[in-house]
């Protein structure tokens, strides 16, 4: 009996096992793993990097109605702020992040099930890390531009002595813009691992045809049976 995945040819012995240090065949015998088509993938990528920048316009929106508001006073030739012990600006930027958390994980797991039957691929994750960092700063100049004019010398004449008015809207960590992709980036990955499409490996090298492989039939090349020795037995 021939072991098991054991190549058989001319000057190969039937009864040698097969050896799993052998060097594996040349390349081009090898079984090829199927190519994707890299179009559709950037094309993905880009979607869904448009989309991240357009739901910036919402995150501003929000941001505009949500942060709580910086009260100043005019006093004279001062301005004061009305609250000096609030926290109105650290607010801000709370809701900002909070803002980003959440954008980040609806536009993870949006992207996950849109791509999830053909797979991801990395242009979803460099789409949601350019889309949300896009969006980030479209609703932060956004909500600046929409909220209090930044002329506070302005406002203040217009109002007049003992008057009050709010404070531009400020973002004064920088780094709550990186929440958003992020978040985006960690969701994916998590999602990916626990829900992800999964490849099937391909078979080893040795469990496909193979150029020496003779037919299963016990024909050799030529058309004539092939004889097998008869092992020695001990007497």
């Amino acid at each position: 009996m021939t072991a098991p995945n054991t190549p058989t040819g001319p000057g190969a012995d039937p009864y040698a096992p097969h050896d799993p240090f052998a060097p594996p065949p040349p390349a081009a015998d090898r079984p090829k793993r199927p190519k994707r088509a890299l179009l559709p993938e950037v094309r993905t990528g880009a979607l869904i990097a448009v989309a991240g920048a357009l739901l910036g316009v919402v995150l501003g929106l929000l941001w505009l109605w949500l942060a709580p508001q910086v009260g100043l006073v005019v006093k004279g030739e001062q301005l004061l702020y009305a609250d000096p012990e609030g926290e109105q600006r650290a607010g801000a930027d709370s809701v900002f992040a909070l803002l980003g958390l959440g954008a980040g994980l609806v536009t993870a797991l949006t992207a996950f099930l849109f791509t999830r039957r053909r797979g991801g691929g990395v242009a979803v994750a460099v789409g949601l890390a350019v889309g949300g960092l896009a969006g980030s700063v479209i609703g932060w100049q956004l909500g600046m531009k929409l909220g209090p004019t930044s002329d506070l010398v302005a406002h203040a004449r217009q109002v007049g002595d003992g008057g009050r008015f709010s404070a531009p809207l400020e973002l004064g960590a920088h780094g709550a813009l990186l929440v958003w992709p992020m978040t985006a980036m960690v969701m994916l990955l998590v999602l990916s691992a626990a829900f992800g499409k999964r490849e099937e490996d391909p078979p080893p090298y040795w469990a496909s045809p193979q150029p020496w492989a003779q037919p299963q039939d016990g024909h050799a090349h030529d058309g004539h049976p092939q004889e097998h020795p008869e092992p020695h037995r001990g007497e």
